[in-house]
């Protein structure tokens, strides 16, 4: 774990199912909760990135209503 209390790295194995657990500094620094829904966001050359389901759809709503 980095000595930065804002970031962190981690590394995580694929389950047979595809699935990953979140760590728990991840959990904790994000206030994500059992049962919340996030957003997997995917670009080949990028990357993916994981965002909590109600801040995407507040970013979204951002965009389209600005």
């Amino acid at each position: 774990m980095d000595n930065n209390e804002d970031r962190f790295i981690v590394s995580v194995k694929v389950g047979p199912k595809g699935q990953i657990t979140i760590p728990s500094e991840a959990r904790k620094m994000f206030d994500i909760k059992e049962g919340e829904t996030l957003m997997v966001l995917g670009d080949k050359n990028r990357g993916l990135a994981i965002v909590k389901a109600t801040d995407f759809y507040s970013l979204m709503e951002g965009k389209f209503n600005g």
